[in-house]
């Protein structure tokens, strides 16, 4: 037995979607791209959406219509994907790093302005484990430095910050459809915004910087024309890839049903265990849950004991700068307490909409199992 710690979850319905595209004449951009971006954008309830080729991609997006450039710093989480802060080296900005919540794991409001200089342009919050950040919080700190904000939600679709959906609120939003994400598009990624200028600057990076808009060409010479207005990149997102991103929202509520069944089970099972630390979640928010974590003492053994028992837990996440690459390029004395402290005890426990009960009782009996024993 394996038992993963995040898998995707495909129906017939799902498969017909994609064999319907691979039928027709569009493989590439075509209509299902527009049909997909509505969709998501209807159910988050954003202006905009801009699909691309991946989650990281959506990042770099985001970062290239912000305008970071050499010399900008943007702050953000050690604790995250590495792709949170790439985006901003990317542009040749500097990632500035904040440290956590010791209760939420999400970005410390107060230490962002701790962080904050006269070099600083914006902030990517990243809504870890499907729980929302500080958001009231963190707008009022970009609305008195004049910064934008970016929300790096791969883990954050569905979820909900004081009635207000993730995708809706910010200057940019970004969402991952890698296969462990609530619904996924095989890869695949796509930015929110409720700006006419930012979605338009998002729309030409996503292609080259090309565009057949007769209202941003500086002349036109016909229909075939065209012109390229910035340095783009091709992070276009396929037809096929988007027709299973349109059948798999259809079921994003039922899948994110699925997961609080698991945590609420989660946390029952461990809360009369005090070797373990489970979730806490902030009042006024709903988490959609992407991962779930827990803190236990020793845990490089406990982690060896459930991956010998074909438990596939994970570890999310390895503080960004402690990276080699991060520690020579001069972050070697950046150093986040909480953050460093989290990823110490920190475990992802299996959780995805295919998770059997039995599945997680053999989960539960060997986390009970491993920390008694530890």
């Amino acid at each position: 037995m394996y038992i993963p710690y995040g898998t995707q979850s495909i129906d017939e319905d799902d498969i017909q979607a994609v064999v319907d595209v691979l039928r027709s004449n569009f493989l590439t951009t075509g209509p299902a791209v527009a049909q997909f971006e509505k969709k998501v954008a209807d159910y988050v309830g954003a202006k905009y959406a801009v699909a691309v080729s991946n989650g990281t991609a959506a990042l770099h997006v985001a970062c290239l219509a912000a305008g970071i450039k050499k010399g900008d710093e943007v702050i953000t989480t050690p604790i995250t994907f590495a792709a949170s802060s790439n985006c901003v080296l990317y542009c040749g900005g500097t990632p500035v790093f904040a440290d956590i919540k010791k209760d939420t794991y999400n970005i410390d409001p107060d230490d962002i302005r701790r962080k904050i200089t006269k070099k600083t342009k914006a902030i990517i919050a990243v809504h870890f484990t499907g729980q929302p950040c500080e958001m009231e919080e963190i707008h009022a700190i970009a609305r008195e430095y004049n910064l934008l904000v970016i929300e790096d939600a791969a883990h954050a679709l569905g979820a909900d910050y004081k009635g207000k959906m993730v995708g809706s609120m910010s200057d940019m939003t970004t969402f991952s459809f890698h296969p462990v994400k609530h619904i996924t598009t095989g890869e695949g990624g796509m930015i929110m915004t409720n700006s006419d200028a930012l979605y338009e600057r998002l729309s030409l990076f996503r292609t080259h910087g090309i565009t057949r808009d007769e209202n941003l060409l500086t002349v036109n010479d016909g229909d075939w024309y065209y012109q390229q207005l910035e340095l783009g990149y091709n992070y276009r997102i396929t037809d096929i890839q988007c027709a299973l991103g349109i059948s798999q929202l259809d079921k994003l509520d039922l899948f994110i049903e699925n997961r609080k069944k698991i945590v609420r089970r989660y946390n029952d099972a461990f809360a009369n265990v005090e070797e373990v630390v489970t979730p806490y979640q902030q009042e006024e928010c709903n988490s959609s849950w992407h991962l779930y974590v827990i803190q236990v003492k020793k845990r490089k053994e406990i982690f060896d004991k459930l991956r010998a028992a074909g438990i596939g837990v994970n570890v999310h996440y390895i503080p960004v700068y402690s990276f080699p690459y991060y520690q020579k390029h001069g972050y070697d004395n950046v150093h986040c307490q909480n953050a460093e402290k989290l990823y110490e005890n920190l475990i992802s426990l299996p959780i995805h909409a295919k998770l059997t009960q039995s599945e997680q009782d053999y989960v539960i009996e060997h986390v009970i199992t491993a920390v008694k024993d530890c």
